[in-house]
C-alpha cells in the first residue's frame, strides 16, 4: 500500500504539469462526473505504474486480480473471482432500471524483457515454453486495467443516477491460448461470465501507436483473425560431416520458411484476401556437428476475411508438405485457433462514435483501416453486440512510424493519453445506462 501511495503522489504531480496537454474538455460531462474524473486520475496512473512494475503472464494474473477485486469490492459491487482461473467480474447496479452493458479490460503481460529507463520498469521474470523469460506489459494491458478501474470508480459514484447495470470484465490470457486450452475470452464465456445478466452492448479498447489524445474507431472489420501454427520437420540424424548419410531437417525448415512467404504474396489475393505468415520460433539440434532428427517451429497465421481461412490453410499445409518432401523430410502441421476477426457492427459504431465525439470533440476521433494484429474480444462480439476501439499512446511529436510498436521491449505509453481512454469509456457507458449523458 505504501508503494501505491508513492505512485499516486508522483501521478498527481504528472497531471499538474500535463493537464494542458490533455485533448479532452470538461464540457463533455456534468460537474459531478467531471469532479469524479479529476479525482481518480492520479489513482489511475498509480494503478497503471503498479501493474507495469508487477506484470504477470497469461493465467498467472493472481496479484493483478487481487488488486482489481479489492477495488471493486470497495465500490460495493457484486464481485466474482476465479472466472477463467484468474478473471474478475464486477457488477454495478444503477439506482434505476435500464439496460445491461459490459466493459472489458485484459490483464496479462508478455514474455518480453523490458528495455528503457522508466522508474517503474519491470524486473519480473517467469517461465514460458520451458524458458526463463523477462515479463513486460509490452502491449498496454496495464493501462487497460487501470482505465477500467478508474471508469468503475467514476460510474460507482454515479450509482443512484444510473439507469441500468454495468458489468466490468477483467479478462486473463488475451495474448493467446495455452496448447490444448482456451484463451481468456472464450474461457470466460464458457464459464458464464455474465451470470444471469444479458448485456445489450459491450465495449473494449486498446493502447495503440497513434497521437495521444485521439481514439481510432473503425466500422466493420477492424482486426485480423489469428491462429497458431506448430510444425515438426523430421529428417534423419547424422554426422555434420556426412550430410549425405541423413536428411537435414534444418535445411528443410529453412526452405519451408521461405516457401511459406509465397502463400500471401503468390497464392492469395493481397487485396481481397490479405494474409500473413510469420514463423516466430525455430528450435533444433543440440550440438554443432550433429544434424538433428527433428526441428520444431511455431508461428502465427493472420487473415481478415473468414471466407478465405480454409483456402489459406489448405495452401499452408500443401506448401509445407511438398517443400519438406522435396528434401526427403516429412512435416507434421497443427493449426490451433487463437482469435477470430474483430468486426464492429456499423450501426452500433455510428452510435458509439457519436457518444465519444460528444465527450472528446470531433478532432479527437479518427477513422482508420483494418490491422493484422488480433484480439480475442471478437469472441465476446459473438455473444453480445460489441465495439472495440484504439486509443493513441504516442507522446506529442512522435509519429506511429517512430514509436516502438506493441510487443516491443521499448513499447511506451504517454500516460496523459489514459485520460482520453477513460473519457471515451465513460462516454460509451453513459450513452447506454445514463442518467448523465455526455
Amino acid at each position: 500500500m505504501k508503494h501505491l501511495a508513492k505512485l499516486a503522489v508522483a501521478a498527481s504531480l504528472l497531471f499538474v504539469f500535463a493537464a494542458s496537454a490533455s485533448a479532452q474538455t470538461a464540457a463533455g460531462f456534468n460537474s459531478s462526473v467531471e469532479s469524479s474524473i479529476q479525482s481518480v486520475l492520479p489513482r489511475m496512473i498509480a494503478w497503471r505504474r503498479d501493474f507495469h512494475e508487477h506484470p504477470e503472464l497469461s493465467y498467472e494474473e493472481v496479484r493483478t486480480a487481487r488488486v482489481v477485486a479489492a477495488h471493486l469490492r470497495s465500490l460495493r459491487m457484486d464481485v466474482r473471482t476465479g472466472v477463467a482461473q484468474t478473471g474478475v467480474v464486477g457488477v454495478l447496479r444503477g439506482g434505476r432500471p435500464g439496460p445491461v452493458i459490459a466493459l472489458r479490460a485484459d490483464m496479462d503481460a508478455l514474455p518480453v524483457t523490458e528495455e528503457g529507463d522508466l522508474p517503474f520498469r519491470s524486473h519480473a521474470r517467469g517461465h514460458y515454453n520451458g524458458q526463463d523469460v523477462g515479463i513486460m506489459h509490452a502491449c498496454g494491458h496495464d493501462t487497460h486495467v487501470a482505465v477500467l478501474m478508474a471508469a468503475a470508480t467514476v460510474l460507482a459514484a454515479q450509482r443512484e443516477n444510473l439507469a441500468g447495470t454495468v458489468i466490468f470484465v477483467f479478462q486473463p490470457s488475451e495474448e493467446g491460448a495455452p496448447p490444448g486450452g482456451l484463451g481468456g475470452a472464450r474461457r470466460m464465456l464458457a464459464e458464464n461470465v455474465f451470470g444471469d445478466l444479458q448485456p445489450e452492448a459491450m465495449f473494449g479498447l486498446h493502447a495503440w501507436p497513434g497521437p495521444s489524445g485521439a481514439v481510432t474507431m473503425i466500422s466493420g472489420p477492424m482486426m485480423a483473425g489469428s491462429d497458431r501454427i506448430d510444425i515438426t520437420v523430421t529428417g534423419s540424424q547424422t554426422h555434420g560431416a556426412q550430410p549425405h548419410a541423413g536428411i537435414d531437417p534444418i535445411v528443410a525448415s529453412s526452405q519451408i520458411i521461405n516457401a511459406l512467404q509465397t502463400v500471401p504474396s503468390r497464392q492469395m489475393d493481397a487485396v481481397s484476401s490479405p494474409v500473413i505468415v510469420t514463423i516466430g520460433m525455430i528450435q533444433g539440434g543440440v550440438r554443432y556437428n550433429i544434424i538433428p532428427q527433428n526441428v520444431q517451429m511455431q508461428g502465427t497465421l493472420r487473415y481478415l476475411n473468414p471466407e478465405t481461412r480454409e483456402r489459406f490453410y489448405e495452401r499452408i499445409r500443401r506448401t509445407i508438405s511438398e517443400t519438406a518432401a522435396a528434401t526427403g523430410a516429412t512435416a507434421e502441421v497443427t493449426i490451433t485457433e487463437n482469435a477470430i476477426p474483430t468486426v464492429n457492427p456499423p450501426a452500433m459504431m455510428t452510435r458509439t462514435r457519436a457518444a465519444v465525439v460528444r465527450a472528446l470533440g470531433e478532432d479527437a476521433v479518427q477513422g482508420g483501416q483494418p490491422v493484422m494484429p488480433a484480439e480475442d474480444f471478437a469472441y465476446f462480439q459473438q455473444a453480445v453486440p460489441g465495439v472495440f476501439f484504439f486509443y493513441g499512446v504516442n507522446p506529442p511529436g512522435v509519429t506511429a512510424a517512430e514509436a516502438a510498436p506493441n510487443h516491443n521491449p521499448r513499447f511506451f505509453v504517454h500516460e496523459p493519453a489514459m485520460e482520453t481512454a477513460l473519457r471515451a469509456m465513460l462516454a460509451v457507458s453513459l450513452d447506454r445506462v445514463g442518467g448523465e449523458q455526455p
